[in-house]
């Protein structure tokens, strides 16, 4: 009885973490924006297909309000398709012939924003990387029973929350450039210099990277998996916290509340590995 329950636990922290991506970006493409633009607009990448296909020229078809309405148009489709993938998930177990398909399109659609924000940071792999968990716990939710999943899943799990902390310290410690806005949010909540915050910042990087090791040694994941989902929530956090003023609290709120929804799944991950290995 003891063992269903854990086993029930994990499943239903993984559902839970599966809608708050889809609601997350769902909120951020109806409301906001998203990197559509940058593949549009990629003259490199699309210019022969224009020029030779569609028969244009590029400035013509850069320049096309069509074009801007066409990709307003898709960012919106995909907010609508990531929210039907929620609802989808809550009410995958009455409906799962039909709703695992819509899941299974969402999280297609997650892997293509994962390559759209790469694309944007000029191609670096550790921006892709980032969003590992994002992209693969629907596949992960909708397969969850197969035996094979079943067999493998804590590796799995390892695997993938080793990876977004790997690429998360790869920009922390410096290996790329490091982003602004951590710069801006360990500044804004911790009220470090510039250089405080790059000191800082290296610091975490190479425990990210500790962390990611240590899931793997038998005898000390536990207390890596600890950190590593103190860390995922409070990285989730603070999101909502940086820059934050109840002066304009509902419009931030609007702004930034989303960007913590979406990443609270890295902090429920480690649990849910947590929770796979009490119960072996």
């Amino acid at each position: 009885m003891e063992n269903k329950l854990r086993l029930s636990k994990s499943f239903k922290l993984l559902k839970i973490s599966v809608i708050l991506v889809f609601l997350g970006r769902a909120w951020q493409f109806i409301f906001w924006d998203a990197p559509f633009r940058t593949f549009f607009w990629n003259e490199n990448l699309l210019k022969p297909f224009v020029e030779t296909i569609i028969g244009i020229d590029w400035q013509t078809y850069a320049n096309s309000p069509k074009l801007d309405v066409f990709i307003d148009s898709a960012v919106l489709a995909f907010g609508i398709l990531y929210l039907l993938s929620a609802i989808a998930v809550i009410l995958y177990s009455k409906f799962e012939r039909i709703t695992k398909y819509i899941i299974i399109l969402g999280g297609i659609g997650l892997l293509l924003l994962a390559y759209l924000l790469m694309s944007d940071r000029f191609y670096q792999f550790s921006q892709f990387f980032e969003y590992s968990i994002q992209f693969s716990i629907p596949f992960i939710f909708v397969f969850y029973h197969k035996k094979f999943i079943q067999s493998y899943l804590i590796l799995i799990l390892k695997m993938i929350i080793a990876v977004v902390f790997i690429a998360h310290g790869l920009y922390a410690v410096g290996y790329y450039p490091v982003p602004g806005y951590f710069l801006g949010m360990v500044i804004d909540v911790l009220g470090f210099t510039e250089q405080g915050a790059r000191n800082f910042l290296l610091v975490v990087g190479v425990l990210d990277f500790i962390g990611a090791i240590l899931i793997f040694v038998p005898k000390i994941v536990k207390y890596a998996l600890i950190y590593l989902a103190i860390w995922g929530f409070l990285t989730s956090l603070a999101r909502l916290v940086a820059g934050f003023s109840f002066d304009f609290f509902w419009e931030l709120l609007h702004l930034n509340l989303y960007q913590t929804i979406y990443r609270l799944p890295h902090g429920i991950l480690p649990i849910i590995v947590l929770l796979k290995l009490k119960n072996k």
